[in-house]
């Protein structure tokens, strides 16, 4: 039997627990295949012989999250493409988002988002067999958690 697909708008609040964030805003893009979250900084370092990408979320909008430093060892660098046919090298990280008080396992990459209007941007990766969107919604898990 397959899991029931959870219902999501076209924009909701999220929480990400593993950086201690909650209620954070994101966007669903059934047009961009991987999802993405605003970066400000972004730097590899070498700790005892492993490799730990440290990096910031977000901006000045956010308050003092945004002078927060987190790290991980769970990263790569990937190859993406515009929709313009640009390409170009991001980190992508692997974390969880919490969504209908479930963890969802999600990727994103690290990319400028500081001229969109939502830092977080939710692709058919991760909304794909779970999720059916519904475009004239939003808050649906936000609600549903307050509820």
């Amino acid at each position: 039997m397959k899991p029931e697909k959870k219902r999501i708008g076209r924009s909701d609040k999220l929480d990400f627990p593993e950086f201690g964030l909650s209620d954070v805003p994101v966007k669903t893009d059934t047009g961009a295949f991987t999802s993405s979250i605003h970066c400000t900084f972004k730097e590899e370092v070498e700790i005892d012989g492993k490799k730990i990408l440290k990096f910031k979320l977000f901006d000045e909008s956010f308050g003092e999250i945004h002078d927060r430093v987190f790290e991980t060892s769970n990263f790569e660098w990937k190859k993406f493409k515009s929709s313009f046919g640009d390409e170009e090298k991001r980190y992508v990280i692997q974390t969880v988002i919490i969504a209908h008080g479930e963890e969802i396992p999600v990727e994103l990459s690290l990319s400028d988002r500081s001229k969109m209007k939502f830092p977080v941007l939710l692709g058919r990766k991760f909304l794909n067999k779970r999720f059916i969107v519904n475009s004239t919604a939003i808050d649906i898990s936000f609600k549903n958690k307050n509820k």
